[in-house]
């Protein structure tokens, strides 16, 4: 039985409506509020064809703090729920739950207004077109400008007096949104020159938005926006390759800068590990304090890829941290990972009221009293201040929120603080460890903020790739590196497990083996919403990075029988693209070809690199087909990457994937259940490369092979004709004429590696 369904059987509601009887948490919430909410569905839009009333939709998820502001406001009052309750059929969605209804009613939002964001407030007629819109909204006129109750009684007046306007402009937007988020190419090539030109153009204008001071690309408010970082990187390793080498440290330089800032600042959470959604502030100091699954798994890559470019220990720390919190606080018995934790809490047990942050930020006193001796030096080392630190910026705190209050933040040289304290550096981070540690435990006896236990397939993509890819590409730390709280240290294999636990909860729970369909999400249940393009797309990338870094053919195998599906449900054959959503239901009014790579990378841009990775693995009829229905996609977004590259970063990238003539595959031959199977497979990873496709083969597995005779025979010949029945060995190979094979990973370390990107900085 679900949390809220428990609770209710112990404590008498004055109030209880439809959505007491919905799995998802963000509905949960909202169930004893005095609206009379519906969830989304035919019996909300039948009641509104028979009272002949407008439909007011409110879509938000659960851990947003705006829409938490809202309901306190509005939906928890009296006297706005009789004015929704008179004049409209009232809709909550959970965004994270239903992403093609929120997707359609955010574009028009965006369209209209300029902006959009959550909680997404939209008036609809009752066959579900837009009247207007628009976001948070306070309960009373401030300002010059109208509240939410002014607002709902003009609607209604509007729709009483002037229903055949508000009805015609809806369904025209309508008509204008379809046809131009549903474009198709006039051509299945795109033009040459464009792909190459889309990732110099993208890194140019990224570099042209870097913050020197602070790191990042871009001013604040700051989002770790991973896709750029991803870009930049991919950008200065093709510098490197075209002898540019001056160019790509720079290029480098301006990530790394930015990765550190991040990591250091208070969007990371230094106590617990991982990363809040986004900074208010230029330092990345005070953050909205939600933590998204999303952010979680493509963080935790990009710091991997900086750790494979510089061997600094700084950054597979912080890939560390994330997934180390991920393990331990966002997921369930059964290896699913849950989607979000909330920005807000209650201040102390019993509290009515939360207040956002509560649970991360420390008054000085409080940090006295619980780290004793060692006080001065971690204050001094997380900048905390008796009367707060929420002060570098006038945009920290404009409201002081968090008077008094420290949100921590590293703004000393930790070298610089061991040597003036007359201490080695081990011993300097051994003791904040302990104080992180002491921290921790007194931060674990406050209320903690709500937990969204859904099990999203989309993100749960992203983070088995980031755990596959952390349990080879971690084997490069020193041996005698040392971990300190909040990081474990555990020995990186174990990662791996935790990306096939994740997989395999997926394919048990959300996946059909007879109809090879996905659904979209799981709390006490199958959700009834079927996978979208993303859950398909991100689930892919997944288990290609599972399958490369170490995992059972078996995880290949599915990933190509998703790609088949995902042909058949959202591939647009004729005009090229894939679109959001099947288009089977009918109240989803708009059919999309996504593109622009924000929070989460688009579901095109990620099944463009899918396809260029699978068409580098299977044989050349399926490998023709796969860089086709690529191309094809890219020529309907050809202009995007010509004018808009920025917008486009991780699709800028797959674009030249696609027409790199040298992308490589390293094929290892020999028994997977050895040591030298492992370091082999480390080996291949070692070096950052996007560009390079890891197969591996045991000739005495007979799934392998039955495998590889059936998807690409040439496996299946390198395979027969390995020299060496118990050493692992690896070829190297460009369309699958290979070099002559080296057993040794530092060989295989060498032949990857010849011009190895670097760049001065790190910790």
């Amino acid at each position: 039985m679900d949390e809220e369904s428990t609770t209710s059987t112990k404590q008498a509601y004055k109030h209880t409506n439809r959505l007491a009887l919905e799995q998802s948490p963000y509905l949960l919430q909202h169930a004893h509020n005095p609206v009379n909410w519906y969830p989304w569905g035919e019996e909300a839009f039948e009641e509104a064809q028979k009272r002949d009333v407008p439909i007011f939709l409110s879509i938000g998820y659960s851990t947003c703090h705006w829409c938490h502001v809202m309901e306190v406001e509005s939906f928890e009052d009296e006297q706005v729920a009789e004015l929704l309750n008179d004049g409209f059929v009232s809709i909550k969605v959970d965004r994270e739950e239903r992403p093609d209804v929120d997707k359609v009613y955010m574009t028009y939002v965006q369209a209209l207004y300029g902006g959009g964001g959550w909680p997404l407030s939209a008036f609809l007629s009752p066959d579900l077109k837009p009247l207007m819109g628009g976001t948070y909204f306070p309960p009373n006129d401030k300002y010059g400008r109208p509240g939410f109750k002014t607002i709902l009684r003009k609607v209604k007046d509007a729709w009483q007096t002037q229903r055949e306007t508000l009805m015609k402009s809806g369904a025209f937007t309508i008509q204008q949104l379809s046809e131009a988020l549903s474009s198709s190419a006039s051509s299945n090539k795109v033009l040459d020159g464009v792909p190459q030109n889309a990732v110099r153009l993208c890194a140019e204008q990224l570099a042209g938005n870097y913050d020197p001071e602070h790191g990042g690309f871009g001013s604040a408010p700051k989002f770790p926006r991973p896709v750029e970082i991803q870009l930049m990187l991919y950008w200065s390793k093709k510098l490197v390759e075209n002898r540019k080498s001056s160019e790509a440290k720079e290029d480098l330089k301006m990530v790394l800068y930015s990765l550190q800032c991040m990591a250091k600042g208070g969007v990371h959470d230094h106590i617990g590990g991982g990363f809040h959604r986004y900074s208010v502030d230029e330092y990345w100091h005070v953050p909205h304090f939600e933590k998204m699954l999303y952010d979680q798994g493509q963080l935790a890559n990009v710091y991997l890829d900086a750790f494979s470019i510089t061997k600094d220990t700084f950054y597979s720390n912080v890939a560390r941290n994330i997934l180390d919190y991920l393990r331990r606080d966002m997921t369930g018995k059964e290896g699913e990972i849950y989607s979000a934790e909330d920005a807000d809490s209650a201040e102390f047990q019993g509290a009515t009221r939360k207040r956002e942050g509560e649970f991360y930020v420390w008054t000085s006193k409080e940090v006295e009293n619980i780290t004793g001796e060692h006080a001065e030096l971690f204050k001094d080392h997380y900048y905390i201040k008796t009367l707060g630190n929420c002060d570098l910026s006038s945009m920290s705190d404009p409201h002081n929120e968090f008077k008094g209050k420290n949100v921590l933040i590293e703004r000393s040289d930790a070298s610089s603080m061991a040597s003036k304290l007359g201490m080695s550096q081990d011993e300097y981070f051994h003791i904040l460890g302990l104080c992180r540690k002491k921290l921790f435990d007194a931060r674990s006896k406050r209320p903690r903020p709500h937990l969204d236990d859904k099990v999203i397939v989309s993100w749960n993509g992203l983070a088995i790739s980031s755990f596959a890819r952390a349990s080879k590409i971690l084997k490069g730390e020193a041996e005698d590196i040392k971990f300190q709280f909040p990081v474990v240290g555990c020995n990186p294999k174990e990662y791996l497990e935790v990306a096939a636990k994740a997989a395999s909860f997926i394919k048990r729970q959300l996946y059909n083996d007879q109809s090879q369909r996905l659904k979209h999400s799981f709390r006490n249940g199958p959700s009834s919403a079927p996978g979208f393009l993303d859950d398909y797309a991100f689930l892919i990338s997944g288990l290609l990075d599972l399958y490369e870094f170490g995992g059972g053919i078996n995880w290949l195998s599915w990933a190509i029988e998703l790609q088949n599906t995902q042909d058949v449900l959202f591939l647009d054959r004729e005009g090229g693209g894939y679109f959001n959503t099947a288009g089977k239901d009918p109240s989803v009014l708009l059919r999309l070809k996504e593109d622009h790579d924000g929070a989460e990378p688009s579901g095109n841009s990620v099944a463009v690199i899918n396809l260029v990775r699978l068409a580098s693995m299977v044989s050349s009829s399926r490998s023709k087909q796969y860089r086709q229905t690529a191309e094809h996609l890219l020529a309907v977004f050809e202009s995007r990457l010509k004018d808009m590259a920025m917008a486009v970063p991780l699709m800028s990238c797959g674009a030249d994937m696609l027409f790199v003539p040298s992308r490589r595959q390293v094929v290892l031959v020999g028994p997977k259940s050895t040591v030298d199977f492992d370091n082999m497979i480390a080996a291949a990873h070692a070096s950052y490369d996007p560009n390079r496709t890891v197969i591996h083969i045991d000739p005495n597995n007979k799934e392998d092979i039955d495998f590889w005779q059936g998807n690409n025979e040439n496996i299946s010949l390198i395979a027969k004709g390995s020299p060496a029945a118990d050493k692992v060995a690896a070829y190297v190979c460009q369309n699958f004429t290979c070099s002559s094979p080296v057993t040794d990973p530092k060989s295989l370390e060498a032949l990857l590696n010849p011009m190895p990107l670097q760049a001065d900085g790190g910790e």
